[in-house]
C-alpha cells in the first residue's frame, strides 16, 4: 500500500481548522474515504462538513 497525504478544511470552535494527514491507502480515492471516517469519527463529523482540498501521492 502506498502513503497519501490529504489536505482539508473542517469546521471547529472558533472557525475552520485546516488538516493534512497521511494514511495509508491502495490509492486515492479510498485515502479520501478513510479520511472521512477517521475525521467524522474522532470530531463528529458529517461527511458533507469536511473539505478535501487534496490528495498527494
Amino acid at each position: 500500500m502506498s502513503e497519501f497525504t490529504v489536505r482539508g478544511r473542517y469546521p471547529a470552535r472558533f472557525g475552520e481548522q485546516e488538516f493534512e494527514t497521511t494514511v495509508e491507502a491502495p490509492n486515492a480515492d479510498v485515502a479520501e474515504e478513510r479520511v472521512y471516517t477517521n475525521f467524522g469519527s474522532q470530531h463528529s463529523l458529517k461527511r458533507t462538513q469536511i473539505t478535501i482540498d487534496g490528495v498527494d501521492a
